[in-house]
């Protein structure tokens, strides 16, 4: 399979913006968290209305704690950005850290031959292998109530288009199935979307786990 250069990668994610978002839930309830994951909704929330674009260019940033401006990003920003606010993580420093102590085991995909920390962390496959290697992944379920607050889901939209997002405390009111929140390609919202393409990893960190 041929391998993309982190331009054409970019020109990929850019392509997200032409999706159409989910309908937003007409009704929702609130179902218990703990703290730990109750922040980190918290966080992911506050990003509504103020990340309101999605754009998926290639871009230097400072190191550590890097950041695209606040209005625009991808789908992985919404979490690296949620987790930065809630419990002092920075996923742009653990996973180039991982990375270079474990390069090989993470997906060849973009042609690299060393770690980028310009985007590396910007990735959803390299944070499904990250979640992967810190023993932070669930099994896969058509249920919904195995999805609990403050989870992180991946979906694949289409071919070479990966996706995540984190399980909010909300949920629909009629069918019970947990909102997400997520920038699919109109900013950051909250959104009935878990089941409306397919499900490629479940994860859960924790407040012992994301310090790991």
């Amino acid at each position: 399979m041929k391998q993309l250069s982190p331009a054409a990668t970019s020109i990929v994610l850019a392509t997200l913006s032409d999706l159409s978002p989910a309908p937003l839930a007409s009704e929702s309830q609130t179902r218990p968290s703990d703290p730990w994951s109750s922040a980190l909704i918290t966080a992911a929330r506050a990003q509504i209305g103020v990340t309101t674009r999605y754009n998926g260019a290639y871009v230097r940033l400072s190191y550590p704690n890097g950041d695209v401006a606040p209005e625009t990003g991808v789908c992985t920003d919404v979490i690296i950005r949620a987790l930065r606010v809630a419990h002092g993580l920075d996923l742009q420093q653990s996973v180039h850290e991982d990375m270079s102590h474990a390069f090989s085991t993470y997906p060849a995909l973009w042609g690299l031959s060393r770690p980028d920390a310009n985007i590396d962390h910007r990735r959803v496959p390299n944070l499904r292998r990250y979640f992967e290697r810190h023993d932070q992944s669930l099994p896969i379920s058509d249920r919904a109530a195995d999805y609990q607050p403050g989870d992180l889901v991946t979906w694949l939209l289409a071919p070479g288009k990966p996706h995540i997002g984190i399980v909010s405390d909300r949920m629909d009111a009629q069918t019970g199935e947990p909102l997400i929140l997520h920038n699919v390609g109109a900013g950051t919202r909250e959104q009935r979307f878990l089941f409306v393409y397919p499900i490629t990893g479940h994860y859960r960190l924790s407040s012992d786990q994301s310090s790991t």
